[in-house]
């Protein structure tokens, strides 16, 4: 049987669901089945496999856990990310955080600046990050910084390490950072830039299942990016995320989230600053 002519069964579709809950914190409504389908076609053509039935078993042999399950949560997360990205985080940060976290003394003089990307995707989310500190940073004598990049994939971690990018990619960066941040391809006919090596090394790319209680680093950050991917799981792993949040961000540190996102209905005393954007209060 043809798999593009195969449909998901009702009973796969929710061994899938539970097990892709049980691996990443996903949560798929029943309205997710036909996007599942198509997203895993793809694996089921690599692996010679004619049916969602034949799929599912050899997903949960003992052979597929091992083997299967990190193709699995790659052909179901979600990837979209841009370079500024709702620009206004990078705005507020500059204009706002940062200076607020300087005159609270929650950055303590000769302290670095930690920022965490999490599901950072392809890169363009950290590298916004590292040109946006850098500029700060020229201005800030003394201030110093490092970026944690996460993401549960290997395949988009393996892409934001190469820091190679296209013009279409590189579009909404602003002419000036482009010309101080990316280099041109040696080769004209290749119409590609590559992050400059001083922001590369500012950024620590690491594999990190959000769902995971143990935190990627034991350092506390001063600010944290986690946008467009509560959205993708249910309130309980929503609220055990932001919690993590809370623990990993040093008093008067600040949260970012997706445009769609919010935290008001959680226990978590985060303390609303502006749309999408939330502080852990400092200590009185």
């Amino acid at each position: 049987m043809n798999p593009i002519d195969h449909h998901l069964s009702d009973s796969d579709f929710e061994r899938l669901r539970r097990c892709i809950h049980q691996t990443c914190g996903i949560h798929l409504t029943a309205n997710k089945k036909t996007l599942l389908e198509s997203r895993l076609r793809k694996r089921m053509r690599a692996l010679s496999l004619n049916t969602f039935q034949d799929y599912c078993d050899y997903l949960f042999s003992e052979a597929g856990r091992r083997e299967e399950t990190r193709f699995m949560i790659e052909s179901v997360t979600t990837h979209k990310t841009d370079f500024f990205r709702e620009p206004h985080h990078f705005e507020y940060l500059t204009r706002k955080a940062i200076p607020e976290m300087l005159r609270s003394l929650s950055l303590i003089p000769g302290r670095l600046f930690w920022a965490w990307s999490a599901a950072c995707s392809t890169g363009e989310e950290p590298y916004t990050l590292a040109m946006v500190l850098a500029e700060f940073a020229v201005s800030h004598q003394g201030f110093d910084y490092t970026i944690l990049a996460t993401d549960i994939s290997t395949d988009v971690l393996s892409t934001a390490k190469a820091a190679i990018y296209n013009d279409e990619q590189i579009a909404p960066v602003p002419l000036p950072m482009r010309k101080k941040y990316l280099l041109k391809s040696r080769d004209p006919s290749r119409r590609v830039v590559k992050i400059v090596p001083e922001l590369r090394s500012r950024i620590r790319f690491q594999q990190y299942n959000l769902v995971d209680r143990k935190p990627p680093v034991s350092e506390s950050m001063s600010i944290i990016f986690c946008r467009n991917v509560l959205i993708y799981f249910d309130m309980e792993t929503q609220r055990r995320m932001v919690q993590k949040f809370w623990d990993m961000l040093h008093p008067g540190g600040y949260l970012f989230l997706g445009h769609a996102e919010s935290i008001n209905n959680m226990s978590v005393p985060f303390r609303y600053m502006a749309p999408t954007i939330y502080r852990k209060e400092l200590k009185t």
